[in-house]
């Protein structure tokens, strides 16, 4: 299996059988994002939660694509209403086995709503983080959050070979947060997201993998293929 990281917190996972799945699709108006919304493959799609810079292009690519759309329950019937209907919804601490592999949806201490046309907020239920196995591999999208001890448990429950984890501050964890998260976590390999998409989220990623045990933390190329 691999995976690469395409800026913010989008995320593309190819897996050995071929199914492409691609983490909170943000491609349109997100100028550090190598991807093309107009031609971009996805076969799978998961949403850790509705705001705009996640929930992204979602709509439009599982249009165009057909692709099977993952996020909670409130989110996929939001989805329902823009006439989606190849969706999966899902709550934290649940898991489901798909014919790619096994998704489990976690907590995350974070906000999850829309902006309506009339500028009116809409709530839609809880944000997430999101556990991928396949592969015998298991990654960990870590979702918008602020740093919570449950982390620590799902380390020792789970085996995470990559994890993807927020830095940027302000709306997430900011690094240092974010380090004891990676030590709770007991993530082999992990690759900071959510940074310099704005100016709030300012962050050095060098800095912050310097800050871990050597080997662990990975910046690299935007679309760069990380062999799992």
């Amino acid at each position: 299996m691999k995976a690469a990281f395409h800026g913010h917190a989008v995320v593309s996972v190819l897996t050995n059988s071929g199914t492409r799945l691609l983490f909170d699709p943000f491609i349109t108006g997100h100028q550090q994002c190598d991807l093309d919304a107009e031609t971009v493959k996805v076969d799978v799609i998961l949403v850790t939660h509705a705001h705009s810079d996640h929930l992204g292009d979602t709509v439009a690519l599982a249009k165009r694509t057909g692709a099977l759309v993952i996020s909670t329950v409130e989110i996929v019937n939001y989805l329902a209403s823009q006439g989606l209907d190849r969706l999966h919804g899902m709550q934290p601490g649940g898991a489901f086995d798909f014919d790619f592999g096994r998704v489990k949806f976690t907590p995350a201490i974070h906000g999850s709503s829309i902006v309506l046309e009339d500028g009116t907020s809409l709530t839609l239920g809880l944000a997430t983080g999101i556990l991928l196995t396949a592969d015998e591999r298991t990654i960990y999208h870590v979702g918008d959050t602020a740093l919570y001890s449950d982390m620590k448990l799902i380390g020792e429950r789970e085996s995470i070979d990559l994890a993807f984890v927020p830095i940027g501050d302000n709306f997430t964890m900011g690094p240092e947060d974010a380090k004891l998260a990676v030590e709770w976590l007991q993530a082999k390999r992990v690759i900071p997201i959510h940074y310099n998409t704005f100016s709030l989220i300012k962050q050095d990623p060098k800095a912050f993998i310097d800050s871990l045990d050597e080997g662990v933390g990975i910046v690299p190329n935007l679309g760069e293929m990380i062999e799992i």
